[in-house]
């Protein structure tokens, strides 16, 4: 692809972005049946990166960029009873995903039969509009393929072969739970309607789909 054909549809989708017709609530659209999304609990973790590891093997993720990232902070309190607060950082899988909303080709598109936020590579232009739009700071272009690219619950891997995520199974605390958010008597309904549960930055109406049960050491500031 010419650089100049990256130019006029890159400069296309501003027009699209400031005329506002793709500003559209995706959040609208019907999904059949299945809206998958995940809980992590922070109280479970560890910090031992084996999710890490595990998405990157699984979904060939190149060295020096990543689908997921275990952020350490603290120390909270005073040796011996410091504690270290591990904080997952993903897609969210958003209902209302601005990052479809401003892709130019369509390449960024919320898929209606499971709900997961995934990249078309077929259609990407490498743009970076998606990235600028993300206010989770998830996605990245994929050093190999000069496309966007982040986590889409192993769509292509795990879940096309009816296994779970691939930092699901590997988690060794099972600080994980994926499933169907809309079935309520699945694993992960049951657990948020059990838990007490937060959303990263969902003042935004994003409507992510990734729910998180807060560590008890230290100020949750989303």
């Amino acid at each position: 692809m010419s650089c100049s054909r990256r130019h006029f549809i890159a400069g296309m989708g501003a027009v699209i972005f400031m005329t506002g017709s793709a500003q559209r609530s995706l959040a609208q659209i019907q999904i059949n049946g299945i809206r998958y999304g995940m809980v992590y609990d922070e109280t479970r973790c560890i910090g031992c990166t084996a999710c890490m590891d595990a998405c990157r093997e699984v979904n060939k993720v190149p060295e020096g960029v990543s689908r997921l990232k275990i952020i350490r902070t603290g120390p909270i309190g005073e040796f011996p009873t410091a504690k270290y607060r591990f904080y997952r950082q993903s897609c969210q899988h958003c209902d209302n995903p601005p990052c479809v909303s401003v892709c130019p080709t369509g390449a960024s598109y919320k898929d209606a039969a499971t709900g997961i936020v995934d990249v078309n590579p077929e259609r990407c232009v490498g743009c970076q509009y998606c990235i600028a739009a993300c206010p989770y700071r998830v996605r990245f272009i994929h050093p190999v393929k000069k496309t966007a690219d982040k986590c889409n619950f192993c769509r292509d891997t795990n879940l096309a072969q009816g296994k779970l995520p691939a930092c699901v199974i590997s988690c060794p605390t099972k600080a994980l739970t994926f499933g169907n958010l809309d079935d309520p008597n699945s694993e992960i309904s049951r657990l948020i309607a059990d838990k007490t549960t937060y959303r990263a930055k969902a003042y935004l109406g994003t409507e992510p789909k990734m729910y998180r049960i807060p560590d008890q050491h230290g100020e949750i500031k989303e």
